[in-house]
């Protein structure tokens, strides 16, 4: 297949990147709103802090996968990836439906609203960013595939590693 080819592949994935990209954040947003007088059975902000640990290691790995030449394993590595974060922000819009916000009170409040404002936007940015190199990975564009994964890396990583940040230092302060 050529690189023509791949670019066409590519595009017709583009209107679905960006209903995704528009839909998931509106979405989130909408829900937010909602609440639902149920208890849960279980305290969701540890375990979806540790989905973003397990993912940020996960997207570690995959990079020292792709760097040895294991695409195979690469590409389920990011695959578990994107089902982590999906996972995550299932439980972490259900958490935000069935329970009161916790307010930051410790003494690092400017650069705790740093960390959790630039993980809050970033989450929202990097969405394009996944489904666009997944896209051009299924497409077998790997060299359009490769430029873009290395805006996408940080980024994600960023948002996977600030997430569990946030946790630890609102976790104290939960009821």
């Amino acid at each position: 297949m050529n690189n023509e080819q791949n670019i066409l592949d590519e595009k017709k994935y583009n209107k679905l990147i960006v209903a995704l990209s528009i839909i998931i954040p509106l979405a989130v947003a909408a829900l937010f709103g909602v609440k639902l007088d149920i208890e849960l059975p279980i305290f969701l902000p540890p375990i979806y802090a540790t989905i973003n640990a397990v993912t940020a290691l996960v997207l570690i790995l995959a990079v020292f996968k792709i760097k040895k030449g294991h695409r195979k394993a690469h590409e389920n590595l990011m695959k578990f990836a994107i089902l982590l974060s999906v996972l995550f922000l299932v439980m972490y819009v259900l958490y935000h439906m069935t329970s009161d916000s916790t307010r930051y009170q410790g003494s690092l409040k400017p650069l705790y609203y740093f960390i959790l404002i630039s993980h809050i936007a970033l989450s929202v940015a990097v969405i394009p960013f996944v489904l666009i190199t997944y896209v051009r990975a299924i497409t077998k564009n790997f060299e359009r595939h490769k430029k873009i994964a290395k805006i996408t890396f940080p980024l994600w990583l960023y948002v996977a590693v600030t997430g569990v940040i946030v946790y630890i230092m609102i976790s104290p302060y939960y009821l």
